[in-house]
């Protein structure tokens, strides 16, 4: 089953984010992800949540996605983010359509 690492972050220091989106990439790869969505415009339809900076990454199965989370390599590109950014962060589980 598909996970989805979902992701809205405002960013607070634009030098070190972009620094976090070049180092990133690869190791989304590494473990099998994709992104779906990395930023672009957002339009409200419904309710009242003001996204800031939406991203959308898709991997084989939850097991993978937290690989990622949890990789060795990734802990001080997320620490770059997390300098970077506000962020809020899930995993959804989802099914192939």
């Amino acid at each position: 089953m598909p996970a989805y690492i979902i992701v809205n972050i405002k960013v607070t220091d634009p030098v070190g984010y972009e620094q976090y989106k070049l180092q990133a990439p690869p190791l989304v790869a590494k473990y099998g992800g994709r992104y779906l969505v990395r930023g672009g415009p957002v339009e409200l339809i419904e309710g009242d949540w003001q996204p800031e900076r939406l991203v959308v990454l898709e991997f084989p199965e939850a097991e993978a996605a937290r690989a990622f989370l949890d990789a060795p390599e990734y802990a001080p590109v997320r620490k770059l983010r997390q300098a970077s950014t506000d962020s809020d962060m899930i995993l959804m589980l989802g099914t192939s359509v």
